[in-house]
């Protein structure tokens, strides 16, 4: 709850994000105007400013100011004696590098103040700047509020960008920021939302919905698993025959892209290979993999075919031009030929090409690991960080995974997946998909039930990959992260709304819990109540 000193101040938010703000009410009774003979500080009073405005001097009668509450919580406040800094009339955004234009068009927009470019910072403006140091993976932060000014400075403009989401929640929340300093920084470096658009068509205005809600919850990747049984949902141009009737445009999805770049989001495709290819068998029948006897394994392509790996990699080789990004993600889960009790008898094919490539006593298991590290060979030429779902690592294979796949991890259920700590105690570094907290399977098939916000903020952490028994802390810095994936197996369970609520608390605890994997502050209750304020 805002101080009582705030609660005279009104705030009406407009479509877009604005915020327009009324009068001001400050402690003592007056409307928060200086006297012009008191400058705040640099560029206060300059010809190139505006009239002093609104913010009185910092003063003993201010309470200490109290920690910011924002989704994610900030990680470092150092509290001040001070008014907090508001939007009033004529207050501006600057920025102190032409880099940060998109961040500082972006907030003004959102705040309701006027953009004003490279400039010198005046009185009520908020300045985004950067700092200079070499540290081009750094996603902290320093947000500084002080003399009736903001000032968010990073090493890099996504840090620069956190800085600004910070500031515009702490606006919805109770119209002020925060006198003093927050210091920020997320505890992991991969922090993500999948979307299965493969079984269920997402329109791309959904979409971009969810990557604005994204950004401003500091997710930084949108997966796009939009190749399986039901559907292949992206236009094509090497292969227009396996593209489904409802899909994306090529150019739909240049703006997705676009727009996530735009919220500091890589989005990460997937095309699941040598399994859940159903769409592309559909037009290629031949490719079908078939057992001993004949009857066809569902969605899954005959490996031994060298006709397979080229499809295969021709869509691979398209879509790296279509998404930028630095990360690709291969599949590799479920493959039907490693999921009968005996795969040499069952697929007799699949064992002679193993031996015929690997030598003798080479399995189909080797098979299939040496068709995860072909793709990734393909993948790799586009200078991509490659990962894999953890069931696509087999034991005692003759042939091993390549070491720059990373394993993403969702289930120790299905047949070859193996405990966290085999992957961890090798070397590999792993991304927790734990379908047990961060599932969202349409329809609930298969024991899934959806998660909820409230288990994933209360019992759920990053080391916490399969059930709900985290691994060793000495696994933690091999741990990049977690995603939350949403999958469509009864894609008419719930209509795109639904699932738009559904998620997002879930959303929200997640990015609390990969941004800080402490225990809270704030109770649940609590939580739910911020997100209400903030969005």
């Amino acid at each position: 709850m805002a101080p009582k000193w705030l609660l005279p101040f009104v705030g009406v938010a407009l479509a877009g994000g604005a915020v327009v703000f009324g009068v001001t009410v400050w402690p003592g009774g007056g409307t928060g105007e200086t006297n012009a003979s008191q400058p705040t500080g640099v560029g206060a009073g300059s010809s190139d400013c505006p009239s002093p405005s609104v913010s009185p001097s910092p003063s003993r009668s201010y309470p200490m100011s109290q920690k910011p509450k924002t989704i994610p919580a900030v990680r470092e406040h150092t509290p001040a004696r001070g008014p907090g800094w508001r939007p009033s009339d004529g207050a501006r955004l600057v920025i102190g590098d032409k880099k940060l234009a998109d961040e500082g068009k972006l907030t003004a927009r959102e705040l309701g103040l006027t953009y004003a470019g490279e400039a010198e910072p005046c009185d009520g403006d908020v300045q985004l700047t950067l700092t200079g140091k070499n540290q081009p993976n750094s996603e902290a932060y320093t947000l500084t509020v002080r003399n009736g000014r903001v000032r968010i400075s990073a090493a890099t403009d996504t840090g620069v960008f956190y800085g600004t989401r910070t500031l515009k929640q702490e606006v919805r929340d109770g119209g002020t920021a925060s006198e003093g300093v927050v210091r920020d920084e997320p505890a992991k470096p991969q922090r993500g939302f999948m979307l299965d658009i493969a079984r269920k068509h997402f329109t791309a205005g959904w979409i971009e919905d969810r990557i604005r809600e994204l950004g401003d919850l500091k997710y930084n990747q949108l997966g796009l698993h939009f190749s399986d049984d039901q559907g292949f949902r992206i236009e094509s141009d090497t292969h227009p025959q396996v593209v489904s009737k409802q899909h994306l445009t090529k150019a739909q999805v240049r703006r997705i892209v676009d727009l996530a770049a735009s919220r500091h989001i890589k989005v990460v495709p997937e095309i699941d290979s040598p399994g859940h290819l159903g769409a592309v068998i559909a037009a290629y029948p031949d490719l079908q993999l078939r057992n001993a006897s004949g009857v066809a394994a569902s969605g899954a392509v005959d490996i031994s075919k060298p006709k397979a790996a080229k499809i295969v990699d021709d869509l691979l080789n398209e879509y790296a031009d279509l998404f930028p990004g630095p990360y690709w993600h291969l599949g590799a889960d479920e493959y039907r030929a490693l999921m009968v009790s005996d795969p040499e008898a069952s697929y007799p094919q699949l064992a002679a090409a193993a031996r015929a490539r690997y030598g003798a006593g080479a399995t189909v298991a080797d098979l299939a690991t040496g068709w995860m590290d072909d793709r990734a060979a393909t993948i790799r030429k586009h200078d991509r960080t490659m990962r894999a779902w953890n069931d696509g690592f087999f034991r005692d294979t003759k042939v091993q995974p390549s070491r720059d796949i990373q394993v993403a991890y969702w289930t120790g259920k299905e047949i070859g997946a193996r405990q966290p700590d085999e992957y961890l105690s090798a070397g590999r570094r792993v991304v927790n998909y734990n379908d047990e907290f961060l599932y969202y399977v349409l329809g609930e098939p298969n024991d899934f039930v959806y998660p909820t916000g409230e288990r994933i903020y209360e019992q759920w952490t990053p080391l916490v990959l399969r059930g709900t028994t985290p691994v060793a802390k000495q696994y933690d810095d091999q741990i990049l992260g977690g995603s939350f994936a949403v999958w469509c197996d009864l894609s008419n369970s719930q209509t795109e709304a639904q699932v738009a609520q559904g998620v997002r608390m879930p959303l929200r605890a997640l990015s609390q819990k990969l941004w800080d994997p402490g225990k809270p502050d704030l109770s649940w209750a609590e939580f739910q109540k911020l997100a209400e304020r903030v969005g």
